[in-house]
């Protein structure tokens, strides 16, 4: 599932989410399966909110791919959940990919030349990788 706006100014999370779907999808990352209630009961002792802006967010990130949606039950019985439909980890990868391969596809050169210029700033693992990496290429060419 592909974010449809990325927030540049902001960090983190908050890059891909509004701060109410942070915390939403932080909660349901950590908790797993929760109903709109136990999510604003969660939310609420923090800083107190209204069980409506809660439903609507959660509703708006089902409809987005973001929560799956699923219910027990028949009318006053019926207990909705909800539940991310990828871990956190999982959406962090999909989206820093989706990211990366756009600029790269857009902007080739320049956007290598900026990842060279931050190797410095790079997990040494991560480095020994790319070197792998680039002698394999290397030795195909």
């Amino acid at each position: 599932m592909q974010v449809k706006k990325i927030n540049l100014n902001e960090v983190g999370l908050h890059r891909f989410f509004g701060t109410l779907e942070t915390k939403i999808m932080e909660i349901l990352w950590l908790k797993g399966r929760l109903t709109i209630k136990q999510v604003h009961e969660i939310i609420d002792n923090e800083s107190p909110i209204a069980l409506n802006t809660v439903m609507t967010v959660m509703v708006r990130l089902s409809d987005k791919g973001h929560l799956f949606k699923d219910s027990n039950g028949k009318g006053r019985n019926k207990i909705t959940y909800f539940s991310p439909t990828q871990d956190k980890e999982q959406f962090i990868i999909e989206q820093t990919k989706m990211v990366t391969d756009g600029l790269v596809e857009d902007f080739g050169s320049l956007m290598v030349s900026h990842l060279v210029d931050n190797l410095d700033k790079a997990d040494p693992d991560l480095i020994d990788r790319l070197i792998q990496k680039l002698d394999m290429m290397r030795n195909k060419s």
